[in-house]
């Protein structure tokens, strides 16, 4: 309860740093100019992304899961991340279900696991491979070292997991191992996991640049490529509330590189997680559906 306490501070401290700055008024009036159509598709690739995530999901599956019942879990699980955060997290309601169905916890846990692990993977790659072509936004400050640090800090932390085999000696960690080992020798399902993976943050990244559009603010596609992997692995960090404040802070500072002002990066922000939002509604209605199946 402490935790969920402090994240709710963290959020609701950076959210009111932002806003004061950005102007709340402001905001609001540039969000509600947006183009409807922009945001309508935001939402649609959105929901269009869930569903190629599930395959990505049934890849990591043994034979026998079938696609409409991950693509609802898959659904429920943004529903939970997005518009019910830091109460229950949406890899363990995912996690949940797929164990109360096949009664294999090592399974539930390891596939969800090397799901977002191969995802966060290629938006690493993604990163790196615009990082050089897109330097000169920030040159010469501290930023130009954030995301090879974020990488190091991953690649560090992979070899850690996969290298040492932290805590194979507990039964639960060693059958997870067993599941990365399988895949581990799988390569072709590895490689179609992250050509997937690929596809899915290259879509993401134009969603926001459609947001942007949207707003009629002018920012070079090859900086989101370099900044969104950034914001995302900020967000990600459990110390806020779905990563509230994280990421309008992270989008002023990072867009105010490109002389974007804080308002239109704030609307950015808030327009992006509005359509996350709007397109995760759907995951509603499958877990409504789940609780009068239980």
């Amino acid at each position: 309860m402490a935790f969920i306490a402090l994240k709710v501070l963290v959020s609701s401290g950076l959210l009111y740093a932002v806003i004061s700055k950005a102007g709340i008024h402001k905001v609001s009036a540039t969000i509600s100019r947006i183009d409807p159509r922009s945001f309508a598709l935001a939402s649609m690739i959105y929901i269009l992304s869930i569903f190629v995530s599930s395959l990505r999901w049934q890849l990591l599956l043994p034979k026998g899961f079938r696609l409409r019942k991950l693509f609802s879990l898959y659904l429920i699980g943004s529903f939970f991340n997005n518009i019910l955060p830091g109460i229950v997290g949406g890899d363990a309601i995912k996690a949940y279900y797929l164990y109360r169905d096949t009664g294999k916890s090592s399974l539930s846990i390891a596939s969800v696991f090397t799901d977002r692990y191969i995802g966060f993977a290629a938006l690493m790659l993604l990163g790196l491979a615009a990082y050089p072509f897109g330097l000169n936004y920030f040159s010469g400050s501290y930023i130009e070292w954030v995301l090879p640090l974020i990488v190091l800090i991953f690649v560090t932390g992979s070899f850690v997991v996969f290298g040492l085999r932290i805590g194979n000696r507990f039964r639960l960690v060693s059958q997870f191992y067993d599941y990365l080992s399988f895949y581990k020798n799988q390569r072709i399902t590895v490689l179609k996991t992250f050509f997937i993976s690929l596809i899915l943050q290259i879509t993401n990244i134009c969603a926001v640049y459609i947001i942007c559009l949207g707003l009629k603010v002018d920012i070079p596609l090859l900086s989101l490529f370099i900044f969104i992997p950034i914001i995302s692995t900020l967000a990600t960090i459990p110390i806020s509330i779905s990563g509230l404040g994280v990421r309008e802070a992270s989008f002023v500072l990072l867009l105010g590189f490109l002389g974007v002002s804080p308002m239109h990066a704030t609307a950015i922000s808030f327009a992006w997680f509005l359509s996350v939002a709007v397109g995760s509604l759907p995951g509603l209605v499958e877990y409504l559906r789940y609780k009068r199946v239980a």
